[in-house]
């Protein structure tokens, strides 16, 4: 990814999000519940967008292996000083350039991410080119709200340099995925007004 991709809004801020997104703690626990029946002990699982580790360290020891990555160099560098687990490998990957060869990994995830890479599409090309045949992406995904509150919030954020391309609702985004060749198996409305989280299982269309 480019200038633009919000990139130095993330290495400027990987030092204080770990300990700011534990405020999300339920939100990402509700998301870990709704993904940890379809886990298992003989899958490989590639993270994109994994930030400092959020979901990573809560499924991670479900499969066999949990291929960490992020654009931020220093997001990896943080969630690294908390890895503890041999099933679990962090590194600093491009989500729109990956260096996999086809059909490597029997799950993709990336979460709360599309929504805020200038080009989400070039991301769902190289997932399904990633995918194994049958795989799953899972796609957890901040939406466009209303309100108040909502609106206040995304404001601070714009202030502070963070930048949202797609502003779909929860009632776009699935459309959207399913346009780039991925079959919806399920989604599902999370979080609040402030911050509504539409949960999104999908595979790649045959």
């Amino acid at each position: 990814m480019k200038a633009g991709d919000n990139k130095d809004f993330w290495e400027r801020t990987a030092s204080s999000c770990g300990p700011f997104m534990k405020h999300s703690g339920r939100l990402y626990d509700a998301i870990g519940e709704r993904m940890r029946p379809s886990l298992t002990g003989d899958i490989n699982v590639l993270e994109l967008a994994c930030g400092s580790g959020q979901l990573s360290f809560r499924l991670a020891g479900a499969v066999r292996l949990w291929e960490a990555t992020d654009f931020s160099e220093n997001m990896i560098a943080a969630a690294r000083k908390k890895a503890r687990s041999s099933r679990l490998h962090f590194s600093s990957q491009d989500a729109t350039d990956l260096p996999h060869a086809p059909d490597s990994f029997d799950a993709v995830v990336i979460s709360n991410a599309l929504h805020i890479m200038p080009h989400p599409e070039l991301a769902l090309a190289e997932i399904r080119r990633v995918l194994k045949p049958g795989g799953s992406l899972y796609a957890p995904t901040f939406v466009h709200g209303r309100g108040a509150g909502f609106r206040l919030r995304a404001r601070l954020l714009t202030l502070a340099g963070f930048k949202v391309y797609s502003k779909w609702t929860a009632e776009g985004f699935e459309p959207f995925i399913s346009e780039h060749n991925f079959q919806i198996r399920q989604t599902a409305l999370l979080g609040g007004s402030l911050a509504p989280l539409c949960y999104l299982e999908a595979s790649v269309k045959k």
